[in-house]
Order: C-alpha cells, then structure tokens, then sequence
C-alpha cells in the first residue's frame, strides 16, 4: 500500500492500520463492481489490475492501481455516481463503512487525501451539470 498515491504521506505504522481494516478480493474481468444509481456499501482500493468508470453510459475515468472508488457512498448513503467494472482481473482491498470510519480516525492523513478526492469529483460533476 506504500506505493499508492493515497497512502504516501501515511506512515508505516499507519499503513499497517489501515491493511488490518482492509479485506483483500479478487474480481474476474468483466464484473460490475458497482452500478450507478444502486445503493454503496464499501470503499475499494485497486491493488492490482484496472477497471472502467462510466456514467450515463459514457466513459469517464480508467482505474488502475492507486485509485479507488466508493468514498462518497460511505460518506453520504446515497446512491453510487458511476458505474464501475472490471477490464482485468483485479485485487482490491475493501473496507465496510464501519472499517472506513475506523480508519479515518485512526490515520488522520488519510482523510485529508480522501477530502482532496472528493474535490476532485464535486469539481467533475459540477462540469457536466447543465448551467
């Protein structure tokens, strides 16, 4: 996890915090890992492997390791933003709403870069809704 963009201000100590929490998975390529407009229960982060994200059919963000999906699902219960599928198989380390929180508290860091990502998407949407 060291080496993903999220996690590099974290410490070691703090990285072996979060990796408890987490709960790694395998895909197989082609699974709709989440589908717009249906209800988010967990945060993902890509370990290994890539993914496609499309909204209203359209593509709007390639993942790849590092990147991750599910933040705003768990920060708001509303419904997912995009959907999500597998172009390779994939490894992802998972984290419940429960570990989520868990995981803020316990590495401060790591809400300041998930902030930082929220940004990023508010910014995304605000562009593509009609003025």
């Amino acid at each position: 996890m060291a080496h993903i963009p999220m996690f590099t201000a974290c410490t070691r100590r703090e990285l072996q915090a979060i990796s408890k929490l987490t709960t790694q998975q395998t895909v197989a390529a082609g699974k709709e890992l989440t589908r717009e407009g249906d209800g988010g229960s967990e945060f993902a982060i890509i370990l290994e492997g890539s993914a496609v994200a499309t909204r209203k059919g359209r593509e709007i963000a390639r993942l790849g390791p590092g990147d991750y999906y599910g933040e705003i699902a768990l920060l708001d219960p509303g419904v997912r933003t995009a959907t999500v599928t597998a172009e390779t198989p994939m490894t992802l380390a998972v984290l419940t709403p429960a570990e989520f929180s868990q995981a803020l508290d316990e590495v401060p860091a790591l809400a300041h870069k998930i902030m930082r990502g929220l940004a990023r998407r508010i910014h995304e949407l605000s562009a593509e809704a009609p003025v």
